[in-house]
């Protein structure tokens, strides 16, 4: 009876050595220490500035994930970016109908900082299998011209929407990645992100947010890559099935703010246009790449919103296949090595 009780205690602390690990492995097969993703993700208890890791071998892995305050310094690390995907099917005018804010709305939700995500494909795949645009039951947000939630981030209307009611479009707002107000020092690596519909990918912390982005793939309709606060994406792509824009910007926190764009090439549907701004905003585009399907439209202010501070959009370097626009000449004295990452982000990272 003794070995029982003892041995039954050897086995109840197994799981707990487990999570103690500075990396833990995640497998459909079985072969890891866990087969679903947020499973690991609940099983740490990070330490201050000190990283741990969850590897997660290729497969697919169909689950939405919640990254929350307590899982900071967090690296997720696919075993390639081809290899593993994460799926989820979520309109976030759904999600909103039900719920009173944005988390929980894209596949990967994220409140934490420090954060590193690297080798994965993020997907959301609503837009692609739904059949069309339906009309759902909305109390908490339809007919409201208001902003409703604590982030004060009200859902958009469209025409012909009937009080209590949401018009849910196929390729409506569709998260892979959104984090919330006060996550951040945020990286991706190699990572794919797709979406059916608009702001792909959303790091949203307008007051102190800090993004990086290298050797990426952002895939999505209107906005599908949309900043608060300051941003650095590298030799990325972008590949745009909207006409209305591909990048966005949100700098209205700081005068200084800004998103960079470096070496970074851009193609989609015929006519899409590169970007827009809603509120102050400041974007920089060094040694960009636009196919020859974008159309002769700069980037430009959307709203009649009046602005602090202006235009702010600078090129240097940027070409388009088979003819440049007069619009995206060069127009700053400002250079690419001025933004690394180290002169960017500083003390702050």
């Amino acid at each position: 009876m003794r070995f029982l009780k003892t041995f039954g205690f050897v086995l109840c602390l197994l799981p707990a050595m487990a999570f103690a690990k500075n990396k833990i492995t995640v497998a459909k097969d079985g072969s890891g220490d866990f087969t679903s993703i947020q499973k690991a993700i609940e099983s740490f208890v990070p330490t201050k500035e000190k990283y741990k890791t969850i590897y997660i071998k290729n497969g697919t892995y169909n689950e939405k994930l919640f990254i929350d305050e307590a899982r900071h310094h967090l690296v997720l690390e696919g075993q390639s970016a081809q290899g593993v995907v994460i799926t989820f099917t979520q309109a976030r005018d759904i999600w909103r109908c039900e719920n009173p804010n944005d988390y929980g709305a894209a596949t990967v939700n994220v409140m934490a900082s420090d954060v590193i995500f690297k080798n994965l494909t993020i997907l959301n795949d609503y837009g692609f299998i739904a059949k069309g645009d339906e009309v759902i039951s909305c109390p908490n947000e339809a007919g409201k011209s208001s902003t409703s939630t604590i982030q004060n981030y009200a859902l958009p209307r469209e025409k012909g929407e009937k009080d209590g009611e949401k018009i849910v479009r196929k390729d409506g707002h569709q998260f892979a990645f959104r984090s919330m107000p006060g996550a951040t020092r945020l990286q991706f690596l190699g990572c794919v992100f797709r979406s059916g519909g608009g702001d792909t990918v959303s790091p949203w912390d307008v007051d102190g947010g800090l993004y990086y982005f290298k050797d990426c793939i952002i895939e999505g309709h209107v906005d599908l890559y949309c900043p608060r606060g300051n941003a650095l994406i590298e030799d990325s792509k972008f590949i745009c099935h909207n006409l209305s824009a591909a990048i966005w910007h949100d700098g209205s926190a700081k005068e200084s703010d800004k998103t960079v764009l470096k070496n970074c090439s851009f193609e989609g549907k015929e006519g899409f246009k590169l970007g827009r701004y809603h509120r102050e905003a400041q974007m920089y585009l060094f040694d960009c790449h636009f196919s020859k399907e974008m159309a002769d439209a700069p980037i430009y202010q959307s709203g009649d919103r009046k602005l602090e501070w202006g235009h702010r959009v600078f090129y240097k370097n940027c070409k388009r296949e088979g003819q440049d626009f007069a619009w995206f000449k060069d127009n700053t004295t400002a250079k690419s090595s001025d933004f690394t990452f180290k002169k960017m982000f500083g003390k702050a990272w």
